[in-house]
């Protein structure tokens, strides 16, 4: 029986991060960060990180003000700059290596996105920035480890929460976006969301191989100035 090649990763980076060691490797004609020995994200899809924030900017209120939890490989980056109600993004990411691989080697994936004006990428625990924050946001789109129920770093699980729900809705205009990514169904979440937001949606994105990936859709609500 023939099968295919095994094709050995070859390893761009490895740097120690904010949540470990963190590695930038290519595999097939893909990128691929592993965290801490974790598999975390690749480019050989994006479909979901993209509908991350073309959904939530398709519903959010007028204005186009994105914050994007998480660059990741750019995936949603290159979304934001691409919609039309998107006037401004403020992208935050923690690791700063991650950054630098979006200005180096990953910034073709993104068209260099983060050297567009209406960009700002702030160096900064999303959780932390989004406490201290004075700026409120038309949509947040949260793209923050693996989701709410497997995450890779613990401190990462506060975000999604009822006290890390509330933070994230005193960031939003009434009537804003939240959205929320995810490797796994996470249906306790979605029963969260639905006590303190409106218009609670869950879109199923199938992918190649196992799981599908989720993305979580809440309104703010009108009305609702805290």
């Amino acid at each position: 029986m023939d099968t295919a090649p095994t094709v050995t990763p070859a390893v761009l980076a490895r740097v120690e991060g904010q949540c470990g060691e963190l590695v930038l490797r290519t595999a097939g004609g893909h990128f691929e960060v592993i965290a801490n020995g974790m598999f975390l994200m690749d480019t050989r899809n994006g479909e979901s990180e993209r509908l991350l924030v073309d959904a939530a900017a398709d519903r959010m209120p007028d204005g186009g003000h994105v914050l994007i939890g998480g660059l990741g490989v750019g995936f949603s980056l290159a979304a934001a700059v691409t919609h039309q109600r998107v006037q401004k993004i403020t992208v935050v990411e923690r690791e700063p290596a991650v950054i630098e691989w979006g200005h180096g080697p990953l910034a073709h994936l993104h068209g260099n996105a983060l050297d567009d004006a209406r960009v700002s990428c702030v160096e900064a625990d999303v959780a932390e920035y989004l406490r201290i924050a004075e700026v409120r946001f038309d949509a947040v789109c949260m793209d923050v480890d693996n989701g709410p129920e497997w995450a890779v770093s613990e401190g990462n699980r506060c975000l999604y929460d009822d006290t890390g729900l509330a933070m994230v809705g005193r960031r939003l205009t009434p009537g804003g976006m939240l959205a929320v990514w995810s490797a796994s169904a996470a249906p306790a979440f979605a029963t969260r969301l639905r006590t303190r937001f409106d218009d609670v949606e869950v879109l199923i994105v199938p992918v190649p191989r196992g799981e599908p990936d989720t993305v979580f859709l809440a309104r703010k609500q009108y009305g609702c100035t805290v």
